[in-house]
C-alpha cells in the first residue's frame, strides 16, 4: 500500500523473526470477506501496510467467510473471527480446537429490525422473526428479557442480507447487524423499527478474535505477533478511517466483489462499528476480561442449545493481548 507503510524504528531480532519464518504460513479466514470491520480491514491493513511483513510473518489471506471457523478448528487455517462471545461459546460443542485471543468492543453488534407497525418485541409473537446462520443467542435473551414467549415466535432461516425484506413484507423482522442492515435502512430514510440488546438490558461484546489451538500452543509468540501486527493496525484505522474504509473497498473491487462491498456501505459500517471500539469500557485495544466472558457464559448458557461450557480458560487466552501493552497500554512494537 503506497506511501502509507509504517514500521519505522523497527529493529529485527534475529531469533524472533527466525522464530516467526519457522511457524510457516498463517491463514486467516475473514468471517465477512472485505467489510470494514474491526477483525476483518485491520488484518488486511495489517498485511498491505507491511507490520506482518516487519514481524517476519507468512500471512495468507481467504474470504471463505462462514466456513472460518470450521477451518481452523480442523487446522486448516490458524484464525478467523465471530461476530461476539456469546456467539463464540454458542459454538464450542462444535468447535474444540480453537481459542478466543483478542475481543474487539463491548456493545454487541446484533440489532432487531421490524417493520414500522411492530411497536414492541411482544408484537412479535405469532410473527416471522429471520435468522441467517443461528439464532443468535443474544437475541433471544433480549427477546426473553422483554417478556416475548419464545415459543410463539416463528423464527425462520433466511439468506438474503437485504433488510427491505422485513419492510417489504416478506417476514415481519430479522436479526441483523446494527452497523449493516439497521444503519443501511437508516441511511435510506426507510421506516422500521429497531431494538438493541442494550434497551433491554442486555450486555455482550463486539467482534472476537479465534486462533486454532494447536498453533496457539506450539507457536504461542508467533500468534502473539499476528495480533500485535494487527492491532497496530487497528489503530491505524482509527486514526486513519478514510485510509482505511478506501482501500478494503479497493480490495473488494479488485476481486469481483465490488457490488457487495460498496464505499458508502463500508463507510457506513465503519463508522458505527469504530465507535464500539472507541466506547469499549475494556482497554487496551483487543483485551477481555474474565467477568465479561463469564457474563456472555451465563447468557449462552440460558439462551443457547448449549448447556455445558468448558472451563473458560480452555476456551479464552486472556493474556496474550494484554502482554502485548507497556503499563501505560501502548503496544509494544521492537524496535520503538
Amino acid at each position: 500500500m503506497e506511501g502509507a507503510t509504517d514500521t519505522a524504528g523497527y529493529a529485527p531480532d534475529d531469533a524472533a523473526c527466525q522464530r516467526n519464518k519457522d511457524a510457516g504460513k498463517i491463514t486467516y479466514i475473514s468471517s465477512y470477506s472485505y467489510a470494514a470491520s474491526g477483525s476483518i480491514m485491520d488484518v488486511f491493513m495489517a498485511r498491505d501496510l507491511g507490520y506482518y511483513d516487519a514481524l517476519c510473518l507468512n500471512v495468507e489471506m481467504n474470504t471463505a467467510g462462514a466456513s472460518g471457523q470450521q477451518l481452523v478448528n480442523a487446522n486448516k487455517a490458524q484464525f478467523t473471527s465471530v461476530g461476539s462471545a456469546p456467539s463464540v461459546l454458542d459454538t464450542v460443542v462444535n468447535a474444540d480446537n480453537i481459542t478466543a485471543v483478542a475481543t474487539y468492543g463491548t456493545t454487541d453488534p446484533h440489532c432487531i429490525l421490524a417493520n414500522k407497525n411492530i411497536k414492541t418485541l411482544k408484537d412479535l409473537e405469532g410473527k416471522r422473526l429471520g435468522y441467517f446462520t443461528q439464532v443468535a443467542p443474544v437475541a433471544r435473551a433480549q427477546l426473553a428479557k422483554a417478556g416475548v414467549d419464545l415459543d410463539k415466535v416463528k423464527f425462520t432461516k433466511i439468506t438474503n442480507y437485504d433488510p427491505t425484506i422485513v419492510t417489504r413484507g416478506t417476514i415481519d423482522a430479522e436479526i441483523a447487524y446494527a452497523s449493516s442492515q439497521c444503519a443501511s435502512l437508516k441511511d435510506q430514510g426507510i421506516e422500521f423499527s429497531e431494538f438493541l440488546p442494550a434497551d433491554a438490558g442486555v450486555e455482550s461484546t463486539y467482534s472476537v478474535m479465534e486462533v486454532n489451538s494447536t498453533f496457539l500452543e506450539e507457536h504461542r509468540e508467533t500468534a502473539a505477533d499476528f495480533m500485535r501486527a494487527t492491532l497496530k493496525a487497528l489503530q491505524y484505522c482509527l486514526d486513519n478511517e478514510d485510509k482505511c474504509v478506501e482501500h478494503v473497498t479497493e480490495l473488494a473491487a479488485e476481486d469481483n466483489q465490488g457490488d457487495s462491498f460498496p464505499l458508502d456501505q463500508q463507510r457506513r459500517t465503519w463508522a458505527v462499528e469504530s465507535q464500539w471500539i472507541r466506547d469499549s469500557t475494556v482497554k487496551p485495544l483487543g483485551a477481555h476480561t474474565r467477568e465479561e466472558w463469564e457474563a456472555a457464559a451465563a447468557l449462552t448458557r440460558e439462551f443457547s442449545e448449549v448447556k455445558e461450557i468448558p472451563d473458560l480458560d480452555t476456551v479464552v487466552d486472556f493474556d496474550l493481548v494484554t502482554d502485548l501493552y507497556d503499563a501505560n497500554n501502548m503496544l509494544i512494537w521492537p524496535g520503538e
